[in-house]
């Protein structure tokens, strides 16, 4: 299979991007298309995976801080270019480190959706505490949102947690204010009625259930799934940070975190992003991998990962066949 790697638009520039790459091509059975400034990419590519990387030569790209709508305009930018060659069939899948908007909106303009797919969305994947992983969906593709949008997150995070994240039962739970069926806004109200009928369907949980096992895909709209990504990110690196400061206060402190190391690398690792690599963006026809800019050589390396297990395991399809019986599954409520 090939996987079109947009090198440009992370945060520190093309290095990161390319050395992922490298390391997933040294464990992963795969061609890279590495979309970008090619006298950058070329000086780095190692002899003997020469013939498994192709160079797609592009110097525009989207910066992080131009509009999202922009980009359907630069057709010159790194990410259309990768994302055309999504659509045309060229590449099997995509990964991009560069503006989440640029890839979310050509991907959904340029692909298109999944027929019955009203919006694609962001699942964000977070460590749980009894070392299991939770899918949060949507992560920030859509601020505002109907019930009928949260029917089709679940849905799709239903399949992925299937098909990736191997629950065979996934437990599907609505984040709301509390776990009772009357508490919630209007809109987890109505997507409450519409998912009770799902057989994987748990009702509702609270912010406290995300991290503790007993839900595996939180669904909510775009606005409190970023809140939530960003704020549990910065909880993980407040918690990392005070465990440093707490070991300098004392030799009493250093020496317990000598007897401890294997027990903080373990932690650091379990809270690290680059372990889950990037965000799947469900529901575009194309199997799509959205990273943080901040992307260092192993989440690049875990973002192909990612996109080659959806498209060995045809994600898109079985998203497809589901939606072919959305309609019988919403009268079984």
């Amino acid at each position: 299979m090939k996987i079109a790697v947009d090198v440009m638009g992370g945060d520190f520039g093309a290095t990161p991007i390319i050395e992922g790459t490298i390391e997933a091509l040294k464990e992963e059975d795969f061609s890279a298309i590495l979309v970008g400034d090619s006298s950058v990419i070329e000086s780095k590519i190692p002899l003997s995976l020469k013939d498994r990387v192709e160079v797609v030569h592009c110097v525009d790209f989207i910066k992080m801080d131009d509009l999202a709508t922009n980009a359907i305009r630069r057709k010159e930018s790194s990410i259309f270019v990768a994302t055309d060659m999504l659509k045309s069939g060229q590449a099997h899948a995509l990964v991009s480190a560069g503006h989440s908007g640029a890839t979310m909106s050509l991907a959904t303009l340029r692909v298109g959706r999944i027929a019955g797919v009203s919006r694609p969305a962001i699942g964000a994947i977070l460590p749980r505490i009894d070392g299991g992983v939770v899918l949060l969906l949507d992560a920030g593709a859509n601020v505002d949102c109907k019930p009928e949008h949260l029917y089709e997150f679940a849905l799709m995070g239903d399949i992925y947690a299937k098909s990736i994240l191997g629950y065979s039962s996934p437990k599907l739970g609505i984040l709301s204010n509390g776990e009772e069926e009357c508490k919630g806004d209007e809109l987890s109200k109505e997507a409450y009625a519409l998912l009770r009928g799902h057989p994987s369907f748990i009702g509702n949980i609270e912010g406290d259930n995300l991290f503790d096992g007993s839900v595996d895909v939180v669904i909510c709209d775009g606005f409190v799934g970023n809140i939530v990504l960003k704020t549990s990110e910065g909880i993980a690196d407040a918690i990392v940070h005070l465990l440093k400061n707490f070991i300098q206060e004392s030799s009493v402190s250093k020496m317990g975190a000598l007897l401890m190391r294997g027990v903080f690398r373990k932690l650091k690792k379990r809270l690290d992003y680059a372990e889950y690599g990037g965000a799947p963006l469900l529901g575009v026809g194309g199997n799509v991998i959205i990273c943080h800019g901040k992307s260092n050589p192993k989440a690049i390396h875990n973002a192909i990962k990612q996109a080659i297990l959806a498209h060995q395991r045809q994600v898109n399809k079985k998203i497809a066949e589901a939606f072919e019986g959305k309609e019988e599954l919403k009268s079984n409520k």
